[in-house]
């Protein structure tokens, strides 16, 4: 029996008419989040961090997003 089992990735969903995809990565430290921005009040929803190409491409993946902005 083990302790630590991989998640399946499912697909989740998010609202595409109200929020965008969005990675905010820091100038100073370099820390990206990826999250949602939402596009009336400008309010982000931060997911998951995001440490290596790896961790992006599942972000996507589980969003069944392709293209993805970048803000710093």
């Amino acid at each position: 029996m083990s302790l630590f089992k991989k998640k399946a990735v499912q697909t989740k969903t998010y609202d595409s008419g109200g929020e965008y995809p969005v990675v905010r990565s820091s100038i100073c430290t370099g820390e990206k989040v990826a999250g949602f921005k939402d596009r009336e009040t400008g309010r982000f929803r931060d997911v998951m961090l995001i440490r290596n190409d790896k961790e992006l491409e599942e972000f996507k993946r589980m969003y069944g997003i392709e293209e993805i902005k970048i803000e710093y």
